[in-house]
């Protein structure tokens, strides 16, 4: 991915390359960041610009899923956490028993995205409780074939694509189509990696699978996405229908978090305030995502001058949340 350094991004990224003025010149300092293959994109386009702009710093991004990501956030071994969903009780339990504390920064909003291949042309649009009864675990080896999801669909075998187990992309469509988080079938090709879904779904007519958004938008040529009926009817994801809410349950808020005491780093703190910087809203649209309002971006600035910690979605996956009730959620610890 190649991002041309211009306007509001060359400002941005001034202004971050005056914050981490006084990281030492013969040193090469290192941020890691791991977690969620749905952030990613955005991680990657911030690091890069970021690094474009400070030579001394080398930004590695990892993908874990947005489970793995955590394991390793909370032992300390990375410095931010990239996550398609906020951070769990369990997980909020094993920061503390490490002593991790953390700043919770909502970045973007997301629409999982139910696609089949262009060569499959009957399913148009799926119900949730379509979607529950070939993703919930009684539907192992029971639901194999499509004219069980719908009487008019072919007798034609159905092969399925997900994220893993480690996914918050996993645990957010299980909670919001299954109605438990980590609710799922188990026979179905898995992948932490979304082009490995991306690849299995375009080569095979009879499949079915959900990925986050921007990942469809960058292969529009190979996948087909399937409108949702929530309750209110058919609706096709895009950064309008997660704007106004009406592509529901599925949208969602993606989260950064960032280790606290690694705050004190310059170049951390550099870089996490770029990511809610006018070019961090740049690059965020750039790679298919849907920003924050710009008050949002304020409350996560503020987040991190006054080292703000916690999270203020007590443990739990929050669903169907429109884009304004991120604004509601003050973290504590």
């Amino acid at each position: 991915m190649s991002h041309r350094t211009t306007g509001p991004l060359a400002a941005a990224a001034t202004i971050a390359a005056m914050l981490i003025h006084q990281a030492p010149a013969a040193a090469q300092a290192t941020i890691t960041i791991d977690g969620s293959s749905t952030v990613f994109p955005i991680a990657e386009a911030v690091a890069e610009e970021f690094q474009r702009a400070n030579r001394n710093v080398r930004v590695t991004v990892g993908i874990s899923g947005t489970g793995g990501g955590f394991k390793k956030f909370c032992r300390g071994e990375t410095q931010m956490q990239n996550a398609s969903r906020p951070i769990l009780q369990a997980e909020m339990e094993e920061c503390r028993r490490a002593g991790v504390r953390y700043v919770e920064l909502p970045i973007a909003f997301d629409a999982i995205t139910v696609v089949v291949s262009p060569r499959n042309r009957f399913v148009e649009c799926l119900t949730v409780a379509e979607l529950r009864r070939v993703w919930e675990p009684a539907a192992q080896g029971r639901i194999t074939n499509w004219n069980q999801v719908r009487q008019g669909f072919p007798d034609a075998r159905l092969t399925l694509y997900g994220p893993g187990a480690d996914s918050g992309t996993f645990d957010y469509f299980t909670e919001a189509v299954v109605g438990r988080a980590k609710a799922s079938r188990g026979d179905y090709t898995a992948s932490e990696d979304d082009n490995v879904l991306v690849q299995g779904v375009a080569r095979d007519p009879n499949a079915l699978g959900y990925i986050p958004f921007s990942y469809v938008a960058s292969h529009a040529d190979t996948l087909r996405t399937v409108a949702v009926d929530g309750g209110r009817g058919c609706v096709r994801p895009s950064a309008e229908t997660v704007e106004d809410g009406t592509y529901s349950p599925l949208s969602r808020p993606l989260f950064l978090y960032v280790n606290l005491q690694a705050l004190d780093r310059p170049e951390v703190r550099g870089i996490a305030e770029f990511y809610l910087s006018p070019a961090g809203r740049n690059l965020i649209r750039e790679v298919r995502y849907v920003p924050l309002p710009e008050q949002a971006y304020e409350i996560g600035l503020r987040r991190i001058r006054e080292r703000i910690a916690g999270t203020g979605y007590g443990g739990q996956p929050e669903v169907g949340m429109p884009i304004v009730e991120v604004l509601r959620h003050d973290p504590r610890e």
